[in-house]
């Protein structure tokens, strides 16, 4: 090839993408500058209007991830569209791989629909103390596909929404109380009434068991070695822990100080 033909081929080969393609990829660049700031704005927007709806935290995050997202994606279409790529193919092709990740991803799927069905039922929120899957723990986080918890001794566990919002879920924080059955055993020659007295004191004295509703103590069963007492006092969801803890300890030494043996469990084999 001559210096010739390379000239005529180099100088064509500016004139196609100076005076064909520059103009178009300039202007794919500014709308692509421009749709990011929109996006970030219209996002930004859209998050400000559904707070001060008071919306719940956790649906605000959630429709806004999927409209920026959703934005972005139109975009990118806009941008390949103004550089000349036709879009129907690039359509095509994007719903096959939409349709081949979906089959492959069946179970994110799951835990995404499984995200949707809790953030609109909301039978758990932010801050609710939950027993599902084998875990009692704190919410932490609801995403997407998981939902992010706190347990009490501090460990982080993320449980998938899919097998969260299919299976039985304890919210032991909805109601705002909370009661706690404990048992005592003491012997058959000690005097009942007065075994059921002194629990019911120990209740009736302790501020952090709520008045309404009222603390039970009653015979809950008459076993081979021992007379069984229920005792169950009403405690807000903050104090319940310790409402259980000094419930157990200020019983034993109640039942001490007055003189009634305390029975100690049979294990049944």
């Amino acid at each position: 090839m001559s210096p010739e033909q390379l000239s005529t081929y180099a100088s064509r080969f500016i004139d196609v993408v100076v005076m064909d393609y520059a103009p178009k990829l300039i202007s794919a660049f500014f709308i692509l500058f421009v749709g990011l700031y929109a996006i970030r704005l219209i996002n930004r927007v859209i998050r400000r209007v559904m707070v001060k709806r008071e919306l719940d935290p956790t649906l605000t995050k959630f429709l806004a991830d999927i409209l920026l997202w959703a934005l972005r994606i139109l975009l990118f279409v806009t941008v390949i569209s103004k550089l000349g790529i036709p879009t129907t193919s690039f359509v095509t092709i994007l719903g096959a791989m939409g349709l081949a990740v979906g089959l492959s991803l069946q179970g994110s799927l799951s835990n995404f629909a499984g995200g949707m069905l809790i953030i609109v039922f909301k039978p758990f929120k932010v801050g609710d103390t939950i027993e599902a899957q084998g875990v009692i723990a704190t919410v932490l986080e609801i995403q997407i596909f998981v939902t992010k918890m706190l347990t009490g001794n501090n460990q982080t566990v993320f449980v998938p929404n899919g097998a969260l919002s299919n299976g039985t879920i304890i919210n032991y924080s909805m109601q705002g109380e909370r009661r706690a059955d404990l048992t005592f055993s003491i012997s058959y020659d000690s005097d009942i009434k007065k075994a059921k007295d002194v629990l019911l004191n120990v209740l009736n004295t302790n501020p952090k068991v709520l008045k309404t509703p009222a603390p039970e103590v009653f015979v809950k069963n008459l076993s081979a070695s021992s007379v069984d007492f229920a005792v169950r006092p009403w405690a807000k969801n903050a104090n319940y822990s310790a409402v259980f803890s000094e419930t157990l300890e200020n019983c034993k030494a109640a039942l001490d100080e007055a003189g009634i043996s305390v029975q100690p469990f049979t294990l049944q084999k």
